[in-house]
């Protein structure tokens, strides 16, 4: 389903929303209160800015008495996109953000990251799947990428730890070209981007992946991602308590001139190294 197509039917999902809503003669805040959202949520699911997650409309469902036509209206939609299902709902708001924040302790981020290193990530995670799969993998992440070079793009912050430049994804040539790209990005002036040294030691979020969201007009969220699983979490204090771990982590990796200069270094170690292979 294309961009066009999708954005049309999730709003059908949210003009449908409201009918039901305003038949059933309650407000936006008193349906918000059923299913455990704001009022404003439900607001921006019936204008489409946002997409509720699928236990949302599933309360919804229950709410409105609807017979599961929220929750099948979700499930076609979301099986249609071209991420997981437990992503699908991330890549909605990276869209809609003012400002992200990432933090990548092993793997360089997806917005960041080359056509080829990215199907070299895929091709580790599904070493026995289809060509004609992994082709649609990478078309929904370089469909991603594409965020950053928009001319209304977020500012976009990354804490990359000196682990994700170091572990080799595909071929040193692969390594090479995608942390140019990086530096490139970084020369360009759109994105921000900080090396955690590993001499730095133990840091607030070893292991733990972050990405942080702000919206013009809705609260911050964090998102986080486990074995084939991810945690979206827009509760005041957990996302206070997550950008208060990020902040120190910016605080502790190098200032942009040395990031750039490591990042830059590294993708020459990869290049001397692809011309003695």
């Amino acid at each position: 389903m294309a961009n066009g197509s999708r954005q049309a039917a999730w709003e059908f999902f949210g003009a449908e929303l409201k009918r039901r809503r305003e038949n059933a003669g309650i407000t936006q805040v008193e349906l918000g209160s059923r299913v455990f959202v704001s009022g404003g949520y439900i607001g921006q699911f019936e204008q489409a800015i946002r997409k509720p997650q699928l236990d949302v409309a599933q309360r919804i469902d229950e709410a409105l008495q609807t017979d599961g036509i929220f929750e099948r209206l979700w499930r076609k939609l979301i099986k249609e996109q071209p991420y997981t299902e437990y992503f699908a709902h991330v890549a909605e708001l990276e869209r809609l953000a003012t400002e992200i924040y990432e933090y990548a302790p092993m793997v360089i981020p997806g917005l960041l990251q080359t056509p080829k290193y990215a199907r070299a990530v895929f091709l580790a995670s599904n070493p026995l799947a289809a060509d004609e799969y992994i082709e649609e993998l990478l078309m929904g992440r370089m469909e991603r990428t594409r965020l950053l070079k928009d001319a209304t793009r977020p500012v976009y912050w990354a804490v990359l730890h000196e682990a994700a430049l170091r572990i080799p994804v595909g071929s040193p040539e692969v390594m090479a070209a995608q942390l140019d790209h990086i530096a490139a990005l970084m020369r360009e002036r759109k994105v921000l981007v900080q090396v955690l040294s590993s001499a730095a030691g133990a840091h607030p979020e070893m292991g733990k992946m972050i990405k942080l969201m702000e919206f013009e007009d809705a609260p911050p969220t964090v998102y986080t991602e486990g074995v084939l699983s991810g945690n979206l979490l827009d509760d005041p204090a957990v996302v206070k308590r997550v950008r208060s771990s990020y902040d120190l982590l910016r605080a502790t990796a190098l200032s942009g001139e040395a990031s750039l200069a490591l990042i830059e270094s590294a993708a020459e170690d990869y290049r001397r190294c692809a011309s003695t292979t």
